[in-house]
């Protein structure tokens, strides 16, 4: 029989969620993947919506204009399915995350420091030592994003709230704010699979780490220790060695080269870890 294209309006999570939704064999049976991301605004070409037999998104409002999940829908054929599907994002393990533009993965308390003019020294130790807890109110950064993510939630039938927030402190469930861990891509796609009456994927047929898509393993954001303490996470004690790019590094590590960076004037923070 013909497959139909299952198309994933997503962001980075859509080529690893395409992954393990094809080791279904029922899924893989009916449909084949394309991925449109949504955050780089990539078009959806209207021969690739008239041709659509499923279609998979994750939601963005009337802002996006023409890329808006509302707008998409309204273009596929009749009787083509879709699904809202999770958009996953946490900032437990990393509360100071700062989603600012101008560089990658940025440290509130980090820049705050290097607003001040401290030296190099001065600025690691009172990042690395001081109790943040002391400075920030960590338990509000915790709710804050808790009730974000419950507010992406609402759109999509398929709940992840509540697993992250039961086990988050035992083991890391994210590599980094927006890119949930396999068992977080495993559980999003059981729900998928089971929203469109599919059986999900025998544990055998799991992708592995290399079918996540390329760049999307190759970094795991540092935890501060004291945000570990903090919050009696299972993980990130200060000697716990993190792959970042490539590298084996420590959050110690991590912090000196970002301040490293920083001082250097360099605004492209992954090419320079890359090269560290």
């Amino acid at each position: 029989m013909d497959k139909r294209t299952a198309i994933l309006h997503a962001n980075c999570q859509g080529q690893p969620l395409a992954a393990f939704l094809s080791a279904s064999p029922e899924f893989a049976q009916y449909f084949v993947p394309r991925v449109y991301l949504n955050y780089t605004r990539e078009a959806v070409p209207a021969a690739a919506l008239d041709a659509c037999g499923l279609f998979l998104y994750q939601h963005l409002g009337p802002e996006w204009g023409e890329l808006a999940s509302a707008a998409l829908l309204e273009k596929l054929p009749a009787g083509c399915p879709s699904l809202c599907i999770p958009n996953m994002f946490f900032r437990g393990p990393w509360p100071l995350w700062s989603g600012a533009p101008g560089f990658d993965y940025r440290d509130i308390y980090l820049d705050h420091l290097l607003g001040m003019g401290l030296p190099r020294r001065d600025i690691l130790h009172l990042y690395l030592s001081t109790p943040l807890g002391r400075k920030y109110d960590l338990d509000a950064l915790l709710a804050e994003t808790v009730a974000r993510e419950t507010e992406r939630q609402v759109h999509t039938p398929i709940q992840y709230l509540d697993f992250v927030l039961e086990h988050w402190r035992e083991r890391p469930l994210f590599l980094s704010v927006n890119h949930p861990g396999p068992e977080l891509l495993h559980l999003a796609a059981v729900g998928i699979l089971a929203e469109l009456g599919l059986a999900p994927m025998a544990p055998a047929l799991l992708p592995d780490a290399g079918a996540l898509g390329e760049g999307y393993a190759d970094f795991e954001l540092p935890v501060h220790p004291q945000a570990a303490a903090f919050y009696g996470l299972n993980y990130g004690s200060e000697d716990r060695v993190y792959n970042v790019y490539g590298r084996a590094k420590t959050f110690g590590q991590y912090a000196e080269a970002y301040v490293d960076c920083r001082l250097s004037g360099i605004d492209d923070f992954i090419s320079y870890l890359h090269l560290r």
